[in-house]
């Protein structure tokens, strides 16, 4: 008979104040709990009939979006497996640009689905097999459901059409004037080598006013600001960028001049003047007609600038400056002086016009078949969408919506293939990961069939958020009837439902990328396959010591 040694549960291995959880009730369910209502979070703004959040970060910042990358960006998850989640819908928005609320929703649902097995009995391991069984499997069937390609040469209804889908799920209503806004932005800034298309070179200006109607794209740079100085046109000139501020020096420490007479005080401000003078007679000298500052602009400075009929622009944005000097093809300075031939930029046109009221100053290079283009097709080009709308919240979600239009159309340029929307590819894929399921032997095979079940929240939201969420179990059923016919794969949700909740995504072009998809399935199933991998959390104690005790509100009445 063996004796039983006592075990103590109090060795000292880490340094007070850590915290541990460990095993399938403490770390596994609890971390599917956190990942679960994330996921819920986000589910409702999913679709075009998705709800907006109100949001309010720690800077007090409003934000009325429906855009899951904005919305996980700005509430900070401090749930170390949800955190998990955030990283992986953050790698889809920084690879795609899109689909990155389908990474969230689907991650959360495949961890749901494995809850039940968990509490069945079976091991973490067997459900990750299962999983990455069913994602090898949804990937091979992904290639299969193309049922169309974005042509090539582009046109600006083809672009339209295959930005749609993506515009509407964030600006229902609205995708049509978008979509043509982004398709003529795009293909006015297209390179001769498609795969070489910048997202960088199509830039959005918001101006307050007006309505989405007024929006138009400009070609070349635009700044939501008038020249500092007299002169608003010139044609075809040399550009310095400065970063300095264009005044008088400053000095670093602080001096002391003592001036004892009338004559003294004239000679200490002639000299400044004589000294700024003749740095703007160098630059004059050297051909430049335009200077864009980086800073402040004296007073001094803008009198000599007008005295020498030399354009100056404030851009105080580093971010524009950096894209500013890619189209002008100029160094930026630091120091005020006669830019070199090499440093020195050039612009075919400058000029300051009117937007809907507001002043704007517009920066451009001449496009083909433009009077006066010199022939030089290794400019940049650049395109500004000038958005119209009534509130700044507005502008900025409608800001959201273009930034994923243009990354759309990136990714489309690497994979122009398209599959059916409105969720008709995952549920196709769902009915077919199911088959394969049944045809698997070992406990794999339930986890395979969850996760094909798991796929079927996508098109259940879209049902859920547009027409309910009895209506929407019902969508499914119908769904799935049409998937199991002949030839069925591409019925989807109708959030309109003209008829019965279904559509023929091929008859309405409602087509996604398949190169978003692709990523979306592969991260949301790494994400869940990280969560339930994890079986203990160590957490070790926040830095920084006690917490300052704080002041009663009403300490100082008597």
């Amino acid at each position: 008979m063996s004796l039983k040694v006592p075990k103590s549960n109090n060795l000292q291995l880490f340094k007070d104040g850590y915290k541990q959880m460990s095993g399938i009730e403490d770390a596994v369910l609890r971390n599917i709990q956190a990942v679960g209502e994330l996921s819920d979070l986000v589910r409702t703004s999913f679709g075009p009939n998705g709800r907006n959040k109100l949001l309010i970060n720690h800077l007090g910042r409003l934000f009325v979006t429906s855009d899951a990358a904005t919305i996980i960006r700005e509430i900070e998850v401090v749930h170390p497996a949800a955190k998990l989640l955030v990283m992986a819908s953050q790698a889809q928005e920084s690879e795609m640009g899109d689909s990155t609320n389908m990474v969230l929703i689907l991650a959360g649902e495949l961890l749901k689905k494995s809850e039940n097995l968990l509490i069945m009995g079976l091991h973490p391991s067997e459900i990750i097999k299962g999983y990455e069984l069913a994602c090898i499997k949804a990937l091979a069937e992904l290639e299969n459901l193309s049922t169309s390609s974005l042509p090539n040469p582009f046109t600006h209804e083809s672009l339209s059409t295959a930005l749609k889908p993506a515009i509407a799920s964030k600006q229902y209503g609205y995708e049509d004037t978008l979509a043509s806004l982004v398709a003529e932005a795009a293909l006015a800034v297209m390179p001769t080598n498609p795969k070489n298309f910048n997202i960088d070179n199509v830039r959005v200006v918001k101006i307050m006013g007006g309505s989405l109607s007024g929006s138009k794209v400009v070609q070349g740079m635009v700044f939501g600001r008038e020249s500092e100085g007299m002169v608003k046109k010139v044609l075809k000139c040399k550009v310095a960028v400065f970063t300095s501020a264009l005044d008088i020096a400053q000095t670093e420490t602080k001096g002391t001049v003592l001036i004892k007479t009338a004559e003294e005080m004239l000679n200490f401000t002639t000299g400044e003047e004589k000294h700024l003078e003749k740095i703007f007679q160098e630059i004059s000298d050297s051909g430049v007609r335009v200077i864009i500052a980086g800073s402040s602009v004296g007073d001094l400075a803008l009198h000599y600038l007008n005295r020498f009929n030399i354009a100056v622009l404030k851009v105080l944005s580093k971010f524009e400056l950096r894209r500013l000097c890619r189209v002008v093809n100029a160094t930026p300075l630091a120091r005020m002086g006669a830019p070199s031939p090499e440093e020195a930029g050039f612009i075919d046109v400058y000029e300051t016009i009117e937007v809907g009221g507001d002043r704007v100053t517009v920066l451009r290079q001449l496009q083909e078949g433009e009077e006066g283009y010199d022939g030089d097709a290794a400019k940049t080009r650049t395109a500004t969408i000038v958005l119209r709308g009534a509130t700044s919240n507005h502008l900025d979600d409608l800001e959201r919506a273009i930034d994923d239009g243009v990354n759309v159309i990136k990714s489309l340029l690497k994979d122009p293939r398209l599959v059916p929307g409105a969720g008709a590819t995952e549920i196709e894929l769902a009915r077919r990961i199911e088959t394969y399921g049944g045809g698997l032997k070992g406990l794999a095979q339930h986890a395979v069939k969850r996760y094909a079940t798991a796929l079927e929240v996508i098109p259940r939201t879209l049902a859920e958020n547009a027409l309910g969420g009895a209506e929407g179990n019902e969508v499914l059923s119908r769904l799935w009837a049409k998937h199991e016919s002949k030839g069925g794969e591409a019925w989807g949700v109708d959030v309109e439902a003209e008829t019965d909740g279904t559509l023929l995504t091929t008859e309405h072009k409602i087509l996604d990328s398949l190169a978003a998809k692709q990523w979306a399935l592969r991260l949301a199933t790494e994400a869940a396959v990280s969560v339930l991998s994890v079986d203990s959390i160590i957490m070790s104690k926040p830095a920084g010591g006690p917490k300052i005790p704080q002041q009663a509100n009403n300490w100082d009445e008597d």
